[in-house]
């Protein structure tokens, strides 16, 4: 699964880790994302998310609807 979610496009910030003697690696901070299965009424079908916990939330706010036309807006698929 990719660490990108669809509603709100959050994906991995990059940085390093930096141990005691301050040598430097680098490393990746991923989203908290899932996969999260949806009732689509005007559609009559489920469709399946990647979906950030704060995209899941905006979903809960907004509702599914809503949420289905701003992923199309920015040319995501659904």
């Amino acid at each position: 699964m990719s660490a990108h979610c669809q509603l709100t496009g959050r994906q991995p910030g990059f940085g390093h880790n930096v141990s005691h003697s301050h040598r430097r690696t680098k490393r990746r901070f991923d989203p908290n994302v899932h996969t999260k299965r949806y009732w689509l009424p005007s559609e009559g079908r489920h469709i399946r998310l990647t979906l950030s916990t704060k995209g899941i939330k905006t979903v809960d706010a907004i509702g599914i609807e809503a949420a289905v036309a701003r992923i199309r807006a920015r040319g995501g698929k659904v």
